[in-house]
């Protein structure tokens, strides 16, 4: 009995994983499409820095669109999840899965970008955030990767005891990472060629998050639920 309700609940989970990876990609398509037609409007030879500054009312409709794409996100997640950590870790999915298939979007239909070293314009809350392309790749594999095993573990039916000291750590080490591509976005918004990225700041703040997460990992996916 508890053995086919274990497998139910198995199955139950491969056909939300199934749908948010679906849902990741196709909006990773519609994103690719608005920026396929900005690049049309303000980069008709191809994209490349120094940027063309947009005018401001476009500027403000884009950074808009971003923030709605973050919360169109979290509305799917609110909707499919009942709790806070399977809400942030399908969170996590999804905007993996957006992001990668974003730029497999524009390689099959701008051939771009070029290498996984290509700079691009990854965010522009608050200030633009710019790296090469290698850089949100890393970080979106790794929010897929811990978002899975998130919601595998869980549905065997471990908790996560995240403390006030493990949320802390996380963030400190997503604002180094988005530090890391602040710097060179600040160089952008001078309408400059960015030169070099800071990977040695990236890589801290990526690591960080990895380690501390396989930390707790270790230390509380052990915890069986009473259930």
């Amino acid at each position: 009995m508890v053995n086919a309700m274990q497998s139910n609940s198995f199955q139950t989970l491969k056909h939300t994983l199934s749908w948010l990876y679906v849902w990741g990609i196709a909006f990773g398509y519609i994103e690719a499409a608005i920026v396929i037609y900005l690049r049309k409007i303000y980069y008709p030879d191809g994209f490349s820095f120094p940027i063309v500054l947009a005018d401001i009312d476009i500027a403000a409709v884009e950074i808009l669109r971003e923030l709605m794409t973050l919360i169109i996100i979290w509305a799917m997640v609110e909707l499919t999840f009942r709790t806070f950590i399977k809400k942030l870790a399908g969170y996590m999915i999804i905007f993996g899965i957006w992001d990668i298939f974003y730029y497999i979007f524009l390689k099959i239909f701008l051939d771009w970008p070029e290498s996984y070293l290509t700079w691009d314009i990854l965010f522009l809350i608050p200030l633009p955030w710019v790296g090469p392309v290698l850089a949100p790749v890393l970080v979106s594999l790794s929010l897929i990767y811990t978002g899975i095993i998130i919601l595998v573990e869980m549905d065997r039916g471990y908790r996560f005891q995240f403390d006030k000291k493990f949320w802390i750590m996380e963030i400190m080490a997503g604002i180094i990472i988005i530090i890391s591509f602040m710097i060179p976005g600040i160089v952008v918004i001078n309408q400059m060629v960015p030169e070099s990225f800071p990977w040695v700041i990236f890589l801290t703040g990526f690591f960080f998050g990895w380690v501390v997460f396989h930390y707790y990992l270790m230390k509380d996916s052990n915890v069986l639920t009473d259930q």
